[in-house]
């Protein structure tokens, strides 16, 4: 499994969120305070995410440490 930690956290929180694995990459969607989001990794030899956390409405790619700084975002809300 992969997001392993911001699965957690979501968890942690009480966030429900679906969590889909396909071709080796991990995906998350969920709901919070009524706006949609997204956290999708990139394949391996690309090194990344992309997600909408910091803003709703733009996704934003995310680098090689790319779950430590979702989770430093969502640890914001």
């Amino acid at each position: 499994m992969r997001l392993g930690k911001i699965r957690a956290f979501l968890k942690e929180k009480g966030i429900v969120h679906k969590y889909i694995e396909e071709d080796g990459c991990g995906s998350i969607d969920f709901i919070h305070s009524g706006l949609s989001y997204h956290i999708w990794e990139f394949p391996e030899e690309e090194q990344g995410a992309e997600s909408n956390v910091r803003t709703a409405g733009r996704m934003e790619v995310y680098g090689e440490n790319y779950e430590e700084e979702i989770l430093a975002v969502l640890r914001t809300w």
